[in-house]
C-alpha cells in the first residue's frame, strides 16, 4: 500500500477532521497548525493571530481515494472566497490552504483548484503553497467532535454521513 499525505486548512480543524475520517482510502487524520511562524504555538497563540492555520493533516491511499477526490470533497465544505473566516470563525488560523508536501501532487491540485475557479466565477481565498511547517495540535482538540459530540462545528452534520 502506498501512503500519501496532504494538508488542509478548512476553518476549524475539528469538523474538517471528522469530515474526512469518513472516506474509505484515509487511512489516519491529525489536527494541527500550519504555515507559521516557525515554533509550536499554544492554541491561545494561535487564537491570538500567530499566524498559522488549523490544519488537517490527511493520509491517503491514493489506490483508494484519489487526491482530486479529496479535494473535490474538501471544497464541499468550505467556502472558498470567504478570506479567514469559515462559519461564525473568523481570524487568520481559519484561512483556506491546501498544502502539500509532494511536489507531485502539484499538478492534480492546480487542476482541481482550475475547476472551482471556474464553478465560483471569482478568485478563490485558498492558498496553494507548499506545507512549511505542521505542529501537532494539543491531545484534546484531537478526534474533538467524537468526544464531544455537540460541540460546535461550521460544517452542517450532514456532511459527516456522506458514507464515501
Amino acid at each position: 500500500m502506498c501512503t500519501r499525505t496532504i494538508y488542509l486548512a478548512g476553518g476549524c480543524f475539528w469538523g474538517t477532521q471528522k469530515f474526512f475520517d469518513q472516506f474509505d482510502g484515509v487511512l489516519a487524520t491529525e489536527v494541527g497548525y500550519a504555515n507559521g511562524p516557525d515554533r509550536a504555538p499554544s492554541y491561545q497563540e494561535v487564537c491570538a493571530s500567530s499566524g498559522h492555520a488549523e490544519t488537517v493533516r490527511v493520509d491517503y491511499d491514493p489506490a483508494v481515494i484519489s487526491l482530486t477526490e479529496l479535494l473535490n470533497d474538501y471544497f464541499m465544505v468550505i467556502d472558498p472566497l470567504s478570506v479567514n473566516r469559515q462559519g461564525g470563525d473568523h481570524g487568520i488560523q481559519y484561512r483556506t490552504g491546501i498544502y502539500y508536501t509532494d511536489a507531485d501532487q502539484l499538478p492534480e491540485i492546480e487542476a482541481v483548484y482550475a475547476e472551482q475557479t471556474e464553478k465560483a466565477g471569482a478568485r478563490l481565498a485558498v492558498e496553494v503553497r507548499p506545507l512549511e511547517n505542521f505542529f501537532t495540535a494539543e491531545e484534546y482538540h484531537q478526534k474533538y467532535l467524537d468526544k464531544n459530540p455537540g460541540g460546535y462545528c461550521h460544517i452542517p452534520r450532514k456532511f459527516f454521513k456522506l458514507g464515501k
